[in-house]
């Protein structure tokens, strides 16, 4: 298996920080990762979700996929998990724990399947943990904003 993760200090409490995850409609207006998804964040709920391939650096590649809400606990936890039979499977998450009058938020991913054994640890550090970072740091704005 192969894990993705990230780590971020939010100036918001957990629970504001959570509404933002859990509003996919409005992913394409700020999320630079998961650029669009519909639903309602409920555990189970389906949630079609198109996000940049990360697999293929060089930009305007996307896939598109159903995933299922395997955690969806207000200002805790919200995790989506997605397969493709072999070669993929996956579990994308963000835990929020309360620090003071903020949040921090861990951010990331666990991989397994025929695709991603064959992702390196540097291509992970290269091509996959800045785009999470940039997730934290969209998040960041979008709250400052709201």
């Amino acid at each position: 298996m192969k894990r993705i993760r990230t780590t971020a200090r939010l100036d918001h409490p957990p629970e504001r920080v959570w509404d933002i995850l859990a509003d996919f409609d409005r992913y394409a207006e700020w999320n630079p990762l998961n650029i669009q998804a519909r639903g309602e964040a409920r555990l189970g709920a389906r949630i079609p979700m198109t996000f940049l391939n990360l697999a293929k650096p060089g930009g305007g590649s996307v896939i598109r996929q159903t995933v299922r809400l395997v955690a969806c606990e207000r200002g805790r936890s919200l995790a989506w998990a997605g397969n493709v039979p072999l070669l993929f499977r996956g579990r994308h998450h963000f835990e929020l724990e309360p620090d003071g009058e903020g949040t921090v938020l861990c951010h990331g991913e666990d991989l397994a399947g025929l695709i991603p054994a064959g992702f390196s640890e540097a291509q992970i550090a290269r091509d996959f943990v800045p785009a999470y970072e940039a997730v934290n740091q969209a998040l960041a704005q979008r709250l400052a904003a709201l």
